[in-house]
């Protein structure tokens, strides 16, 4: 860990605010998502097509406080109940998904749910050597604070794909949208807070402090890329199992690199997290294979009509073609958005 001077009001050492390590997050974020979004769609907020600004400030402020709280949360919880907490986010974000969109898993889902959270808390707890912190109440509410903005994020980012038409919202357009209220929400914390001073105090005590303020807001933004993309291919649930059990994999990557020993409960641990997405995978080729064979299904009465429409049309009489009318040559004419092949929504948002 690095060791930094106290200050006059800061005399533990310690970066006194997590806000303003949030508020360089999103000033970073913000500005590749406006530079991307300028030039793959030649606007930053005219695009008539995207979700209105207003659709982001939910997930943004739930974004924020999510991020808020688990940096702040680092002073006051042991790393046990830390690995706890992040392990047991699946099923809240289930939960969340109901809550805000009616979606319903079957009782697979969460019985999986259960297996990997059971799994990589384990894994987690006992690959990693135990240390004589302890946990404050304060430390166990940040901590719930965290789990449930979390949960909240993730879900009503998909809300805002499925709402607006995923083919109208991009990832930087998300990460725009999210980022530009995010600073916002945060710039009024750090004013009402009054924590602006204590940074600059510190910063001026520690001017080689920057080097790890720039670098996370650096990794943070190629972060946020892959969430947005992965919460609009794949949805929250994935998401949050990816992000739960990357953990797993980079501690048994570790080991077999450094030859470390894994203990029989740590391995235990790992085999249910395996079996759980090992299921989980076997039932999603499943769905696919059998969602595969209605399609082909389809196709074929679909072809099967139309050949019987065709042969009922050859043995209509040539005399029974009649030329139409002006009226009804008007009345067939396509209208000019559909003839350029562009479908526009029923209802086009606005910023």
């Amino acid at each position: 860990t690095t060791q930094f001077t106290p200050t006059a009001h800061n005399p533990s050492g310690r970066f006194p605010s997590a806000t303003f390590c949030v508020f360089l997050n999103r000033c970073v974020a913000l500005t590749v998502a406006s530079l991307v979004v300028k030039w793959r769609h030649g606007t930053v907020w005219n695009n008539p097509h995207t979700a209105p600004l207003r659709a982001y400030i939910p997930c943004a402020i739930s974004n924020t406080l999510s991020s808020i709280s688990q940096y702040a949360s680092l002073k006051y919880v042991s790393f046990p109940v830390m690995t706890v907490f992040k392990s047991s986010t699946i099923l809240p974000v289930m939960v969340m998904g109901y809550w805000l969109k009616g979606t319903t898993y079957p009782c697979s889902r969460y019985i999986e749910a259960l297996l990997i959270t059971a799994g990589v808390a384990l894994f987690s707890l006992y690959s990693h050597v135990p240390t004589p912190e302890s946990s404050t109440p304060l430390g166990m509410m940040l901590l719930t604070g965290y789990v449930i903005c979390d949960s909240f994020t993730t879900q009503w980012q998909d809300k805002i794909y499925t709402t607006y038409g995923r083919q109208y919202v991009d990832s930087f357009q998300m990460m725009l949208g999210v980022d530009t209220t995010a600073i916002l929400f945060t710039t009024a914390s750090l004013y009402v807070s009054g924590e602006l001073p204590l940074v600059v105090e510190f910063i001026q005590a520690n001017p080689h402090v920057l080097v790890y303020n720039l670098a996370c807001p650096i990794m943070s933004t190629c972060g946020q890329l892959f969430i947005f993309y992965t919460i609009k291919e794949f949805g929250p649930v994935v998401f949050t199992i990816i992000m739960t059990t990357r953990k797993l994999f980079s501690i048994g990557i570790s080991s077999v690199v450094f030859g470390h020993a894994i203990q029989a409960k740590a391995a235990l641990g790992g085999s249910l997290v395996l079996v759980a997405i090992g299921n989980s995978v076997r039932r999603s080729l499943t769905e696919k294979g059998s969602k595969k064979q209605e399609d082909d299904h389809e196709d074929e009465d679909h072809h099967h009509q139309e050949d019987h429409h065709q042969d009922e049309s050859h043995h209509h009489h040539p005399l029974d073609q009649t030329d139409p009318g002006p009226a009804q040559q008007r009345s067939t004419e396509v209208p000019p958005h559909h003839a350029t092949g562009i479908v526009l929504p029923t209802s086009v948002p606005t910023c």
